[in-house]
């Protein structure tokens, strides 16, 4: 398996590219921007895109989405609650932020996933998980021993509930039910800051009771 991070956009958002190493095809998780050195990435692997995918869509998380989607012809692949936020530049937060404007068009390059699909990566399969609370559409995604929980769990902390599409008892449960009982010597891998495990914040973050 091939993982590495890329700090990506005026947010440095973590952006992950994942690839499977008997087949070279590659994942794209919440391009934040920096298309460049993403697709540099995948070029000087000799990984070839298969799926970009969007833990939620927030102005952080999809700052390079229409780029690299338009560059490569890969659809982006989302839960469909928050498409509207990949269209509106007020409620990805972009307007707010004062930044440029960011939306992408819905169309046939953007797909739709919901709790419990499986998507193939050559050897590698990608669990989906519906993780609701920081957005409507939030998801998180499980590749063996790891885990892309976008903003819905960080280490030692937890994703806002007072952004568009938030809902704090939403979020506390996909929290307890559906990450904490999962594996926990499963590696998270968050939207910022650095990795952790369920195991490590199942007993130990503050937030969640």
């Amino acid at each position: 398996m091939f993982l590495e991070r890329i700090p990506a956009g005026i947010y440095a958002v973590n952006c992950y590219v994942l690839g499977d190493k008997a087949t070279n095809e590659a994942i794209v998780v919440d391009p934040g921007g920096d298309v460049d050195r993403i697709i540099k990435l995948l070029e000087d692997n000799n990984l070839k895109l298969r799926y970009i995918i969007l833990t939620h869509a927030h102005v952080d998380h999809i700052g390079g989405v229409q780029e690299l989607r338009d560059r490569t012809g890969i659809p982006v692949y989302m839960h469909k609650a928050d498409l509207y936020m990949l269209m509106d530049g007020r409620a990805n937060q972009s307007v707010a932020l004062g930044g440029p404007v960011v939306e992408a068009e819905a169309d046939k390059l953007v797909k739709f996933v919901e709790d419990g699909d499986i998507l193939e990566l050559g050897e590698l399969e990608l669990f989906i998980i519906h993780t609701p609370g920081h957005t409507e559409g939030g998801i998180s995604i499980q590749v063996g021993d790891f885990i892309f929980t976008g903003d819905t769990l960080f280490a030692g902390s937890i994703g806002r509930s007072d952004l568009e599409g938030g809902n704090e008892e939403k979020l506390m449960d996909s929290l307890k039910n559906k990450l904490f009982v999962l594996n926990e010597d499963l590696k998270v891998l968050p939207g910022h800051g650095p990795a952790t495990t369920i195991g490590i914040e199942k007993a130990t973050n503050p937030y969640v009771g």
